[in-house]
């Protein structure tokens, strides 16, 4: 009876350290879904707000960091279609035809044990939206948007 003193602590210690590296891992898992959640629909709100709001201006990316506060502008590339389908540098509100807003680069660092066996961050894909164009800064109702 003596040497089976502490076999309950040991035992208890070893399930202890699988639960949580489990339990943590799925919580990690978890929190990549969101990330992969929260870039798809910063996209979407880049796009609405590129195709509501004036060519050049920076409402997209301040929309899109209320998804992804991490994001930066070397993250998002926002193209403008001409009429016929081709990237336009000059189109305005006359004579684009649609956006497209895409999220490149963005990395997901894992934090639970499991993770730690990748150390590096993994690289997510890209995330885009197209959208046709709308009134691009030509409706005066749009400034909850545009703001």
């Amino acid at each position: 009876m003596k040497n089976q003193v502490g076999a309950t602590i040991v035992e208890f210690a070893l399930v202890l350290m699988t639960f949580l590296t489990v339990f943590l891992g799925i919580i990690d898992f978890a929190r990549m879904l969101w990330t992969w959640n929260a870039a798809n629909e910063a996209t979407r709100w880049g796009a609405r707000a590129s195709v509501v709001c004036d060519r050049g201006s920076e409402i997209a990316l301040k929309n899109m960091k209320n998804y992804l506060p991490q994001l930066t502008a070397a993250n998002v590339k926002i193209d403008w279609y001409d009429g016929a389908g081709a990237i336009s540098t000059t189109c305005n509100s006359t004579n684009c035809a649609g956006v497209k807003v895409q999220i490149q680069n963005l990395d997901y660092q894992w934090i639970s044990p499991i993770g730690f066996s990748l150390r590096a961050a993994m690289p997510m894909p890209a995330f885009s939206t197209y959208l046709p164009r709308e009134v691009m800064g030509q409706d005066p109702n749009s400034a909850a948007v545009c703001s």
